[in-house]
C-alpha cells in the first residue's frame, strides 16, 4: 500500500492490493478510470478461471473488436466492460505472446500466473508506459514509477555512475538503464519472465526494425492521391480508436503540424466541439499560442489558453523532481506540466501530437 500511496497521482479513483503470501507475490494498482467507472473494472483483477491476476495501465485501443472475436470462439459472461477484463481472456484464450500480437495500445502490465507459478513483466511496443524493475536486498519489485520502488523497505538506492554518463550524453537515461543501480526500464515490445532462482532475461515480442524491414520488403504500390487517401483513413481510425473514454476528452494545441492533425482528425468524428488546451508566452520567440487559436478558430474547438509568466514557470521548477524520478534535461517538461495541470480542471484524458 505504501508503494501505490507513492503514486496515487497516476490514479486517483481507485486503489487495490492483491497479496498471495503462500507464493510470495504482492500486486498493487491505483486507478485513473477511463473505461468501464464501475467496481467491475477494479484491479488487481482476476480472470475468469483464476489462473491469471493482472495489474494492467494503458489502454487497449482495439479491445472491442478482440472482445467480439472472443465471443465468436465461445460463450462469456462478462463482469463488465473494461478493456483490463478483455486482455485478461485474450490470455487465457490465445497465450500470453498471441494475445498481444492482437493488442493496438499503450501497455505496462504485469500477469502472474498461479498455475506455472511465474510473473510477467510487459511493455507495449514503443514503450509509451514506463515500467522500472529490479532486485533489491532479495526483493524483486517492479512499478510505473522510480518512487514507488523507493517506498517498499527493501530499497536501497545507490546511483549508477554510468547511468550519469549516458545522461550527459542523451539529455536522459535511456532504456533499460536508470538511475540506481539494478534497477532497470524494460525495453519496448519486451515480456520480462520472472521465476525463482533464475536470472532475469527480456524476450522480445515485436521488434521495430523487423517491423521496418517488412515495411520495405511491401512496399505501397498505388499513386500519391491513393497513398493519400491510404493514410487519411489510418489515420482517422486511429483517432476514432483513442477518442473512446467513459469521461471528459480533450487534446494539446500547439498549432504545429502534429497537434493541428490529431485535432482536427478528432473535430471530424466529434458530434460536439473538441476541448483544446494551449500554453502561451510573452516571449515572442516561444510563443506558439497565436498559430494554435487560428487552428482552434478555423476548426471551431471549445479553446483554452494559459500565458505563462517568468514568475510561474520558475514556481514549477522545485516540483520537478516530485514530477520525474530520475535526471530528464528537456526543458519542456514546464510547459508540459502546466498545460497538464490547465487541462485536467476540465477533462481527464487528453491526446497530443507528440511523436508524430
Amino acid at each position: 500500500r505504501k508503494m501505490t500511496t507513492a503514486i496515487s497521482h497516476r490514479g486517483p479513483d481507485d486503489e487495490g492490493q492483491w497479496i498471495d503470501e503462500d507464493a510470495g507475490v504482492a500486486l498493487g494498482h491505483r486507478r485513473l478510470s477511463i473505461l468501464d467507472l464501475s467496481p467491475a473494472g477494479h484491479q488487481p483483477m482476476y480472470s475468469a478461471s483464476g489462473r491469471y491476476v493482472i495489474v494492467f495501465n494503458g489502454e487497449i485501443y482495439n479491445f472491442s473488436e478482440v472482445r467480439k472475436e472472443l465471443e465468436s470462439l465461445s460463450a462469456r459472461q462478462w463482469r463488465g466492460h473494461s478493456d483490463t477484463e478483455v486482455v485478461l481472456a485474450a490470455i487465457e484464450q490465445w497465450g500470453l505472446e498471441d494475445a498481444l500480437r492482437r493488442f493496438v495500445g499503450m501497455f505496462a502490465m504485469a500477469i502472474l500466473d498461479r498455475k506455472e507459478r511465474l510473473l510477467r513483466l510487459v511493455r507495449d511496443r514503443l514503450g509509451e508506459k514506463p515500467l522500472y524493475y529490479g532486485w533489491m536486498n532479495g526483493v524483486f519489485l517492479f512499478g510505473s514509477e522510480l518512487k514507488a520502488l523507493r517506498a517498499h523497505p527493501a530499497w536501497r538506492g545507490e546511483i549508477d555512475r554510468d547511468a550519469l554518463t549516458l545522461l550527459m550524453r542523451h539529455n536522459y537515461i535511456p532504456a533499460p538503464y536508470s538511475i540506481y543501480k539494478g534497477i532497470y526500464k524494460l525495453l519496448p515490445g519486451t515480456i520480462l519472465t520472472v521465476i525463482e532462482g533464475r536470472p532475469l532475461v527480456p524476450a522480445p515480442y515485436w521488434q521495430f526494425h523487423e517491423a521496418a524491414k517488412a515495411g520495405a520488403a511491401n512496399r505501397f504500390r498505388g499513386s500519391e492521391k491513393e497513398a493519400i487517401d491510404k493514410l487519411d483513413g489510418m489515420l482517422r481510425d486511429t483517432i476514432a480508436r483513442q477518442m473512446v473514454a467513459d469521461v471528459p476528452l480533450g487534446a494539446f494545441l500547439s498549432g504545429g503540424i502534429d497537434s493541428s492533425t490529431v485535432v482536427a482528425l478528432m473535430q471530424a468524428q466529434s458530434p460536439r466541439p473538441v476541448k483544446t488546451f494551449t500554453i502561451g508566452f510573452n516571449e515572442a520567440g516561444y510563443n506558439e499560442a497565436a498559430d494554435a487559436k487560428l487552428v482552434a478558430k478555423h476548426l471551431g474547438t471549445e479553446h483554452t489558453e494559459l500565458y505563462v509568466t517568468y514568475a510561474e514557470a520558475m514556481k514549477v521548477i522545485p516540483r520537478l523532481p516530485t514530477l520525474y524520478d530520475e535526471p530528464f534535461s528537456d526543458s519542456s517538461q514546464i510547459p508540459t506540466f502546466i498545460v497538464s495541470g490547465l487541462a485536467r480542471r476540465h477533462v481527464t484524458v487528453s491526446l497530443s501530437g507528440d511523436a508524430g
